[in-house]
């Protein structure tokens, strides 16, 4: 049997080599969703792979008839209808581990970034300025870095945080004591990372429990001197709350990569909002991380299609 694999949003073919070097799979690329071509090969494909572009609606996963396995070339899955796909018997898969370091790396550049004002000093010297004294930033060394969460990406920047001469506070629900020891951390509360800590840097899914976990209240007790950085999902962060604590003075400066909306609108408060650093969602935007994330997703949807294995599924307690 030929099983027929369906791809889009422009996820990097060359990682899918466990499915495209099988002959027992006919790979097709389409790389716009919304086209009758993608509607056409939806119909008649086992296994769609996308990456954040396409939402997985019902009605979207209802068009694919003969839908066994739908796979989230990246981590989250928030634009995938998991419930309507557990309701068809069909698979989820992500992908992790692909993206971590290319995560991991950007946050870093994002906390170095805000720290010593890199962006706005490099339009300033674009513009014909000289303002040195403009753009005095803070070291990394001797400060206290706060997570919030502290899984696969959280945990990476613990480490090369503390190789930047930074201590680490932790705030995760999930994470054990054993694994704190391991990365040389301190579990705390929440209220603790928001008191103590001068960068905060988010690391969290977006659930219920998340959704604006960093709001009015948070930003408020935080130091005048801290800054917050999120690189994990758009939501987590209350974007007109922390335009207002910028604007206010209540923290000194921000750096996010997500966004509740994406693109982010022309009238956000964010594109004012003084000291704080925006780039467009590039947390798995390395050549790496793309291939990374494509043969991870594609192992998985092999093992599901060839060998009847879906354990790697995040859905596998729902399917029937």
């Amino acid at each position: 049997m030929t099983f027929r694999v369906l791809v889009t949003d422009k996820v990097a073919l060359s990682g899918l080599y466990p499915i495209v070097d099988d002959d027992d799979f006919e790979v097709t690329s389409v790389d716009d969703s919304s086209t009758d071509e993608f509607a056409t090969a939806l119909s008649e494909t086992q296994a769609l792979i996308v990456r954040s572009a396409t939402r997985v609606t019902r009605d979207l996963i209802e068009r694919g008839s003969h839908l066994r396995a739908i796979g989230r070339a990246g981590v989250g899955v928030d634009n995938v209808d998991i419930s309507a796909a557990s309701d068809r018997g069909i698979a989820v898969f992500n992908a992790p581990g692909g993206n971590t370091i290319a995560a991991v790396e950007l946050t870093m550049a994002l906390l170095i970034s805000v720290a010593r004002k890199i962006p706005a000093a490099e339009a300033s010297v674009r513009a014909g300025e000289w303002e040195r004294a403009s753009f005095e930033g803070v070291e990394l060394r001797g400060k206290t870095l706060g997570l919030i969460g502290a899984g696969r990406i959280g945990g990476e920047v613990a480490i090369r945080c503390q190789a930047f001469g930074m201590s680490v506070i932790v705030y995760d629900p999930y994470l054990t004591q054993q694994r704190a020891d391991e990365l040389n951390c301190e579990l705390v509360h929440l209220d603790d990372v928001l008191d103590v800590a001068d960068f905060i840097s988010i690391h969290v899914p977006l659930t219920e429990e998340t959704r604006g976990i960093v709001g009015e209240k948070a930003f408020r007790r935080m130091k005048p001197t801290a800054f917050v950085v999120n690189a994990s999902r758009g939501g987590v962060v209350d974007e007109p709350a922390l335009a207002a604590a910028l604007a206010n003075g209540e923290i000194a400066g921000a750096a996010l990569d997500v966004f509740e909306t994406e693109p982010l609108p022309d009238d956000s408060p964010l594109r004012s909002a003084p000291n704080l650093v925006l780039t467009p969602h590039l947390g798995a935007s390395t050549a790496e991380a793309q291939e990374g994330v494509a043969t991870e997703v594609a192992e998985k949807i092999r093992a599901l299609l060839v060998d009847g294995d879906g354990s790697g599924a995040i859905n596998a307690g729902a399917l029937r």
